[in-house]
Parts: structure tokens; sequence; C-alpha cells
């Protein structure tokens, strides 16, 4: 079952030159901005993930959905609803390491010192070469 959190975001056209829309998360006390509607709507939900991410090592939880919108008073300002899924967030952004215990051929072992080779990021590598 996925794991999926709904908020409500105020989206802002604004002046600046480096980015046409600012987004405001209310109920993660979070900000972010894009320079299309589209990546206004990515950055919110990359903004939630990461937030998801961060509380993996705090043990703190997002607050529950909410899909009741604010009211708003600028004419410039949109409302609408964001969702994340964070479980498939989480499985295709989270970069904290693992400590992972292999056995390879001591003679492999020898020549990879020998030639200061990082073991973790060969495994890193073979693995994103094979997992694409």
């Amino acid at each position: 079952m996925a794991n999926i959190v709904i908020y409500p975001i105020i989206i802002k056209r604004t002046d600046s030159d480096d980015y046409r829309y600012f987004v405001e998360i209310p109920d993660v006390d979070g900000f972010t901005e894009g320079n299309t509607i589209e990546e206004a709507l990515e950055m919110a939900r990359s903004y939630i993930g990461e937030m998801a991410i961060d509380n993996l090592d705090t043990g703190e939880s997002l607050p529950p959905s909410n899909e009741s919108l604010p009211t708003v008073k600028d004419p410039n300002s949109l409302v609408t609803l964001i969702d994340i899924d964070i479980d498939d967030y989480i499985r295709k952004h989270d970069n904290r390491l693992v400590k992972k215990t292999l056995t390879i051929p001591s003679r492999l072992n020898e020549l990879a010192k020998e030639h200061n080779i990082n073991f973790s990021r060969v495994l890193v590598d073979a693995l994103q070469k094979k997992l694409s």
C-alpha cells in the first residue's frame, strides 16, 4: 500500500529574475520556488520528500495529510493540493550510506590495495551500471 500524503500549497507569481513562482507549504512550514508551475509543483514534492528522508534519522513523522485549502486574499496566488508517495520518493532519493560486508578473493584484495582502489566506490559504480 502506498504511503501518499496530500498538503495544500500556495503558489505565487513573482517578479524575481531568479524564479517566477514562489511556493509555500504551510503544513510543513516549507518554502521553495520554480520557474514554471510544473517545476514549482515538483520542487514542492521534493521539499516534502527530503523532509521525510531527514525524518528517517530523527524518528519524526510528517504531519497527517490535509486536504483543506487555505483562503488567500492575494489575486496573484494559486491555492492547490500537492500529493507525494513518500515510500516511492525515499526509494528513489535516499542516499544515506549503508555499511555492507562482502567477501572477495585475497589476491584481488591485495591488488586493489596496491592500486589504492576504493572498494565502496567500485561497488557503487558497478551497482549503478548494473541497475541502469
